[in-house]
């Protein structure tokens, strides 16, 4: 049931091989990846492609958000400053599928530095295969969410 489901990908120069292995392993999969960039090589400020995937995933545009750069933490405290954006940085399977499982998280943040693409594949894989349980995490969720600006 993932076909036409769109999903946000960017990342800072630094991931650009890795956001592009995962944007065809998420299309072989069946999602739709929407690969925002950059393309190029040269150095690029990660903020700015946090933000634009983030946008793309409030705005309802894109379902799900993925996004990288060196440790994955930058980037993803730049997408997190985004009204209704629940992002965390992941370095295994387990912890991808709670963030989505417990606090609803609508888009994932990987460190190229941290994981290798092999691993970084499985974790995105769990982050999409699983689903938000609701009940006593969705009370929470809800906490969070009225803490934003």
């Amino acid at each position: 049931m993932t076909a036409n489901i769109r999903i946000a990908l960017s990342s800072d120069h630094a991931a650009i091989q890795l956001r592009q292995a995962i944007a065809t392993h998420i299309a072989d999969l069946g999602w739709e990846a929407v690969d925002i960039g950059p393309t190029s090589p040269e150095s690029t400020h990660y903020p700015k492609h946090g933000k634009a995937a983030a946008q793309l995933v409030a705005s309802g545009d894109c379902r799900f958000g993925i996004i990288l750069c060196g440790t994955g933490q930058g980037i993803m405290m730049a997408a997190n400053k985004e009204k209704g954006i629940r992002c965390g940085v992941c370095t295994d399977a387990f912890s991808a599928r709670m963030i989505r499982q417990h606090n609803d998280a609508n888009m994932l943040s990987l460190g190229v530095r941290v994981v290798g693409e092999g691993l970084a594949l499985d974790i995105v894989d769990a982050f999409l295969s699983a689903q938000f349980e609701g009940g006593r995490h969705a009370t929470r969720v809800q906490m969070i969410e009225t803490t934003e600006g």
